[in-house]
């Protein structure tokens, strides 16, 4: 099969058998083939090991871009679809600048954006996803329930097709995640699921040669949300150097060499 997520769809479609051998067994065995380090992580933190909606919905999450629509905080002029990858990678170090300092505690793994080109007079449109490590005991969840946020009455995961939290309406987007996105702050969406699966878009401002701009991509976010909205830049082949499921310099797990389109 080469652990291709289609195959594995296209073999539990055959009979009930097979359906429960890829459901109790393969789908987890491709996660852990395709990200080892990172469902170890993942693993670590989940009870009896069972990952919030299964195996096989953070499989879909891994290798598959679950496009945008539009919503009451972002604004895009037509639907994008939702389209398998041909390669991922997700980054820790890259989840940290989605928390707030209140939640920098928490560890969340966050795709590079998938750039979607929207026409001559827009911006490309970003797409991105993530999954947070032990989500149920997560200084976020404790935020969202403590501070009684309401989850979407009309926007389900599309991963797992849980109730979701509008991480916008909550106030909880730093603008450390405009940065890291090569966005500009308040361009951008993001949601989180009951299971702690993250989705979200973004407008991808055109690369800036401004040297200055790497100071700040480099730097740490010192608050929230303070006055000085800084540089922006699209992130960079050295922003997500690695290969072959191994860690890199900016200690980043990645899952390489996906299935085609």
């Amino acid at each position: 099969m080469k652990w291709d997520i289609q195959v594995l769809c296209s073999t539990a479609s055959v009979n009930h058998k097979l359906q429960a051998i890829v459901k109790r067994l393969l789908w987890r065995e491709l996660c852990a083939h395709s990200a080892p380090r990172m469902i170890e992580s993942l693993e670590s933190a989940a009870p009896s090991g069972r990952i919030g909606g299964g195996w096989h919905t953070l499989a879909k999450l891994m290798f598959f871009c679950c496009g945008c629509e539009p919503t009451l905080n972002f604004k895009v002029s037509r639907p994008t679809p939702g389209h398998f990858v041909k390669s991922s990678r997700f980054s820790k170090t890259s989840g940290q600048s989605f928390l707030t300092k209140r939640c920098r505690g928490d560890l969340l793994y966050v795709s590079d954006p998938c750039e979607h080109p929207m026409g001559e007079k827009e911006d490309d449109l970003g797409i991105y996803r993530g999954v947070f490590k032990g989500f149920d005991k997560s200084k976020t969840r404790a935020y969202l329930i403590g501070r009684r946020v309401k989850l979407e009455e009309r926007v389900r995961c599309p991963y797992c097709g849980a109730p979701e939290w509008s991480m916008t309406a909550a106030g909880l987007v730093p603008k450390s995640a405009a940065r890291r996105l090569g966005s500009h702050h308040g361009a951008l969406e993001y949601f989180v699921c009951v299971n702690g699966h993250m989705h979200g878009s973004c407008w991808l401002v055109p690369l800036s040669s401004d040297d200055n701009e790497d100071d700040e991509m480099d730097g740490s976010d010192d608050s929230d949300f303070d006055d000085n909205d800084g540089g922006v830049r699209r992130i960079g082949y050295d922003d997500r150097t690695a290969t072959n499921g191994s860690m890199c310099s900016m200690g980043e797990e990645v899952v390489v060499d996906g299935p085609a389109k």
